[in-house]
């Protein structure tokens, strides 16, 4: 369904068992970004009214997520960390098309979306099949839902207000560039790391 080149390997869950505080407070400040990116698009896009009113829904959906993080490292005895540089989601932005109208640049902000969204989809997929602790594999299978949720909400918008872009073309694009750089990543116990 996501359509990703590359799937990440499951060791990558023997890296985020060793420090599970840290994947736990990367995954909340992930869930922030996710719920201002959702406003922002609101912000810059206040006359669309159907995409205002989904982007609402899902800051809502991110915060409740970003509460649910956060209840779960209070629960464990752990700390919510710094804010944290997230260099995948950092490497996507510089993919993104700056140039065009204004409907183009909204294209493809909301396919950048969908392919943040599409990885961490797979990522909570692959922690809820093969992370040993029981309680952390139920929250994320559940997680993993919603995300795919967001991510096919935003390539539905991207293919909605596309004016002069054809947005599978652009899609394949996204996809093929983020599978040249997930090979640097998937070796740190972080959400994208």
């Amino acid at each position: 369904m996501l359509g990703l080149k590359l799937a990440t390997d499951p060791r990558w869950v023997n890296i985020v068992e060793s420090n599970i505080e840290e994947i736990l407070t990367d995954h909340a400040w992930c869930e922030q970004k996710a719920a201002s990116n959702a406003i922002s698009l609101v912000t810059y896009n206040s006359e669309l009214e159907e995409l205002v009113t989904e982007m609402l829904v899902i800051a809502r959906e991110e915060l409740e997520h970003l509460q649910m993080v956060h209840n779960v490292i209070k629960k464990r005895g752990l700390t919510l960390g710094r804010e944290r540089k997230d260099h995948y989601v950092n490497e996507l932005f510089k993919f993104m098309k700056k140039d065009g109208s204004r409907k183009d640049a909204l294209c493809d902000r909301l396919l950048f979306s969908a392919m943040i969204e599409a990885r961490s989809c797979e990522r909570f997929k692959v922690l809820s099949e093969n992370i040993k602790d029981e309680e952390l594999a139920k929250f994320y299978r559940d997680l993993m839902i919603s995300e795919a949720g967001h991510y096919t909400t935003f390539l539905g918008f991207a293919r909605k207000y596309a004016d002069n872009v054809d947005v599978d073309k652009r899609w394949k694009e996204w996809i093929e560039y983020e599978g040249s750089i997930i090979t640097n990543y998937g070796k740190n116990e972080t959400v994208h790391g």
